[in-house]
């Protein structure tokens, strides 16, 4: 019995205690990536393609940029979780030789110097915000959109509330809001989520033992270099809390607000993996699909993941190129 006592105060109080300790020793107090991202050009400082700052009214973002000086379409990508826009870089380079002037930026809570505290300032409308003042401070008046993950809800969010500057949208994993509720029918959002918006939890699992978690799961198929930019970001302080805040803004959930209703009438492209996790593959997700998407609508299906990008980046990009080009 004493035994079992002993084991049983390990795991309510000792085992908590290492979990955070070994979460702060993961830390990078010293902010390296912070630092690097400080030192990139601004955009239009350089005429080259690659990583910079580009200033927006809302705040500094960090990004890559290709074919700015093109007199091409528009591009704009949208990152998701827990992404960075390197996520892109396959689609970038087959944009910029298509012709295509391309934006991919680091989303708040993402990009070093826009990582706000509060959980209210991840609410669905700042993000809205943030990606058309990064549209703006690139000249895209009227621009191509595709998300990913959350950067896809927030990209179903402009492609209805932007229709006069999105020319039309892709995303990639993430059904209309609307039929994501379909997908889930009367049940509550799915486990991880309401794992994700405990306060202070999922970041110290996450962060435990240098990142274990996010190596060996989330992170599993991912390429080295992408590796090795999603660890610099999440080893600084605070901002693995800033990208499980989108969560804690936003549920998607009964009772997220109006963007669940709002109808697309921009033509879209929606590319599903069909491994994805189960309510976003499920069928009365897609069957819900014309019920918000009111314009011109494809939807096309992989054999892949969660991360199509990673998993299948010559196929994704050919549907998302064919898609631009469609009048």
């Amino acid at each position: 019995m004493r035994v079992l006592l002993v084991c049983l105060a390990f795991v309510v109080v000792a085992l908590p205690v290492l979990l955070w300790l070994s979460a702060r020793r993961s830390l990078d107090i010293e902010r390296e990536h912070t630092r690097r991202s400080e030192a990139l050009p601004f955009v239009g400082d350089t005429a080259g393609d690659g990583l910079v700052r580009i200033p927006t009214a809302r705040g500094t973002f960090r990004g890559r940029v290709a074919g700015l000086a093109s007199r091409g379409p528009a591009l704009l990508l949208l990152h998701g979780f827990p992404e960075t826009s390197i996520m892109w870089e396959p689609l970038i380079d087959a944009a910029r030789a298509a012709g295509f002037r391309v934006g991919a930026f680091d989303q708040r809570g993402y990009s070093p110097t826009q990582r706000p505290g509060r959980v209210e300032d991840y609410a669905l409308p700042e993000l809205l915000a943030d990606a058309l003042a990064v549209a703006d401070a690139l000249g895209f008046e009227r621009f191509h959109l595709v998300g990913h993950d959350w950067g896809a809800v927030v990209g179903w969010g402009m492609a209805a509330e932007a229709s006069g500057r999105v020319l039309s949208y892709t995303s990639l994993s993430i059904p209309h809001p609307g039929a994501i509720l379909a997908g889930l029918g009367d049940g509550p959002a799915p486990l991880y989520q309401r794992f994700f918006r405990v306060p202070g939890l999922p970041e110290t699992l996450f962060a435990a033992f240098d990142f274990a978690a996010m190596r060996r799961a989330v992170y599993a198929e991912m390429p080295p270099p992408v590796l090795a930019e999603y660890l610099a970001v999440f080893r600084e302080p605070g901002a693995l809390e800033a990208a499980f805040n989108w969560y804690r803004a936003s549920p998607m959930d009964p009772g997220s607000g109006a963007l669940m209703e709002l109808e697309v009438t921009v033509p879209v492209l929606w590319i599903q993996g069909t491994g994805d996790l189960p309510f976003l593959v499920d069928p009365r997700a897609r069957e819900a699909m014309p019920r918000f998407v009111r314009g011109p609508y494809r939807a096309e299906s992989l054999e892949a993941g969660h991360w199509l990008m990673q998993e299948r980046p010559d196929e994704v990009v050919a549907l998302v190129l064919q898609h631009l080009r469609e009048p």
